[in-house]
């Protein structure tokens, strides 16, 4: 009688032993942000899978010499949405999109990261925050926005107001507020009371006061009542 099993268990072995060297190989090629992605010279402007968690849990991110975690431009996305979907992400990298709490948190975790805050009116007129420093915590912390270290580049500061504060969505209220200012705003953000900054919001077309405080606003850029063309924030490795 042959011992099926105990030929299995050496052949497993004998794979194992054979193809250790390719799986390794492979699991520490994979880029786990865009600075891996940026170290390859060859690289151009262009959507890329990075792996912030792991080899298994790969995600699409637009690399512009720096990682897109957040993007607007013409509200093809519903961004009015429940807290799994800002955990894991949502939209499409070459369009409108949320990279993903998660994602974001392991990215951060691994080294110091800036922030460019991009934004342009209805007008053409095109500005930009920046920020030095920029992390979140772990989701049993809420997620909670870290950042500091704000240049200006004419849009102002509208997010240091939000500096410290839990992620809030439709359906999980962490901010500040008495009140419950996802559902408030019609968006999802690193609400305070509630907000100066609004990039999840609504999108409409420039001046619109028939709802107040619910589009994609940057508030020291042009006020609570301006929904904003296009904003997009940018993550990159310090230097």
């Amino acid at each position: 009688i042959c011992d099926v099993s105990s030929h299995l268990s050496q052949l497993e072995s004998l794979l194992f032993l054979v193809l250790a060297p390719v799986l390794i190989h492979c699991y520490c090629d994979l880029p786990a942000d865009c600075s891996d992605i940026y170290k390859d010279k060859s690289n151009t402007s262009g959507v890329y899978t990075i792996y912030p968690v792991g080899s298994t849990s790969g995600v699409q991110v637009r690399f512009i010499l720096s990682g897109v975690i957040q993007r607007r431009m013409d509200g093809s996305q519903n961004f009015y949405r429940p807290w799994c979907d800002y955990k894991t992400g949502f939209g499409a990298a070459a369009g409108e999109y949320w990279l993903g709490l998660e994602n974001i948190f392991h990215l951060t975790l691994r080294q110091r990261y800036e922030l460019l805050v991009d934004m342009e009116d209805f007008d053409g007129k095109k500005v930009f925050a920046r920020y030095s420093s920029f992390s979140i915590d772990p989701e049993s912390y809420g997620y909670k926005l870290q950042v500091s270290g704000f240049t200006n580049g004419g849009a102002g500061d509208s997010l240091t107001y939000h500096n410290g504060k839990k992620f809030s969505t439709m359906d999980k209220d962490q901010d500040a507020s008495s009140s419950h200012c996802a559902r408030a705003r019609l968006g999802a953000f690193w609400f305070n009371n509630c907000h100066y900054a609004n990039p999840n919001g609504i999108y409409r077309r420039g001046a619109d006061s028939t709802i107040s405080y619910v589009g994609v606003e940057w508030y020291t850029f042009k006020g609570y009542q301006y929904s904003l063309k296009s904003i997009s924030m940018k993550i990159r490795p310090v230097k």
